[in-house]
This record gives C-alpha cells, sequence and structure tokens, in this order.
C-alpha cells in the first residue's frame, strides 16, 4: 500500500469536506455574525437575513463540531445559550474576510469578463 497516495487522498477528503461546510450558503454569515463578539440564538437569528432557526441550528451544531464556535449555557433568567468563535473559528473568520476583500477588488473586472463572455465569448 502506498501511503503517500492514502495521506494525500484523505489530505484532500478533508479539504473537500471542510470547503463543502464553508462554501454552505449560511456558514459564512454566521461566522461573520460572530465574528463580532459572543451573542445569543436569537441575536444571531436576528442578524443572518433569511435564516430559519432549524437552519441556525444545523450550521451551528456543524460549526461547533468541527470546533469552530464554543456554546456556553447561560444561568442567566430565563436560562439561554451564548455563541462565540474559537481561536479556530477566528482564524477562519479572518480568511473568509480576505476572500471578502479580493471579491470587492476584483468584483468589477469579474463583471465586465462576465459580460464579454455572455455577449461574444462563447464558443
Amino acid at each position: 500500500m502506498n501511503m503517500t497516495t492514502s495521506k494525500a487522498g484523505a489530505e484532500c477528503s478533508g479539504i473537500k469536506e471542510m470547503l463543502s461546510r464553508v462554501g454552505e450558503r449560511w456558514t459564512v454569515q454566521v461566522v461573520a455574525t460572530l465574528h463580532t463578539g459572543p451573542q445569543r440564538f436569537n441575536e444571531i437569528v436576528r442578524k443572518v437575513n433569511g435564516i430559519s432557526q432549524q437552519m441556525l441550528t444545523r450550521t451551528l451544531k456543524s460549526l461547533e463540531r468541527d470546533g469552530l464556535l464554543d456554546r456556553v449555557v447561560l444561568t442567566s433568567s430565563p436560562p439561554g445559550v451564548e455563541y462565540s468563535l474559537t481561536s479556530l473559528g477566528y482564524s477562519l473568520a479572518e480568511h473568509l474576510r480576505q476572500l471578502a476583500e479580493w471579491t470587492i477588488t476584483h468584483q468589477e473586472r469579474i463583471e465586465r469578463n462576465r459580460l464579454e463572455y455572455d455577449n461574444c465569448g462563447q464558443a
């Protein structure tokens, strides 16, 4: 058995899985929302436009499972739960911020390329 090939296959699988998670519709928005600091469930629902409570629950559980956020049960009245990014989550948020900056920087160029392609660039 070739260990190099096996290790590379496992790495590719891990990369594919994580890019899929980050590419999910709500992940980026939830991470961006939590980047400003710890928040309760209903705060996140209000800030992430269009997300259902069920979808937010799924997204938070996935991010918690991956170690990107912490879930803390508050002993306040009424009791609640607060979510915050871990250091790993903040690391992801920084890369997402860089991707957003790249997108903003190149958005006009990309749009021009799309228009050119749509108008005359099709083979």
